[in-house]
C-alpha cells in the first residue's frame, strides 16, 4: 500500500509527519489519512511533492522500488544551503575542481 511505504520511507528519513507535510506543502490530516490508508487513491500531484519531499522516486511510492540513481537527500540539503547562502553553480563548480585538484597533490 502507498500510505505504507511514505510512512516507512519517512520514518526512515526521521521525519515526522508535520515536517514532511510542510516540506511537501500538503495537508498533515490528508497526510496521516493516506498513511492510515482511509485514503488509498492519492493524486498525482501529492505523489510528487511527497516524493520530492522524501528524496525518493513516485516509482518507488507507487511500487516499492528503490532507485540507485536517487540523490542521497543529505547531498540535496547541502546544494539547496549553498544555494541559500548565495553561492553559484560556477562558484561550487569551481571548488569542486580544486578539490579535485588538491586530491591529486597529496
Amino acid at each position: 500500500m502507498i500510505g505504507e511505504r511514505v510512512k516507512k520511507l519517512r520514518q526512515e528519513k526521521r521525519m515526522s509527519m508535520t515536517e514532511l507535510a510542510d516540506k511537501a506543502g500538503v495537508a498533515k490530516s490528508y497526510l496521516s489519512s493516506i498513511e492510515r490508508n482511509l485514503q488509498q487513491n492519492p493524486s498525482i500531484q501529492f505523489l510528487e511533492k511527497v516524493s520530492g519531499a522524501l528524496g525518493v522516486t513516485v516509482d518507488s511510492l507507487l511500487f516499492n522500488t528503490k532507485d540507485e540513481s536517487q540523490v542521497d537527500p543529505d547531498w540535496i540539503n547541502i546544494a539547496e544551503d549553498a544555494m541559500k547562502s548565495g553561492i553559484t553553480k560556477e562558484q561550487f563548480r569551481e571548488f569542486i575542481e580544486f578539490n579535485k585538484w588538491r586530491q591529486t597533490q597529496k
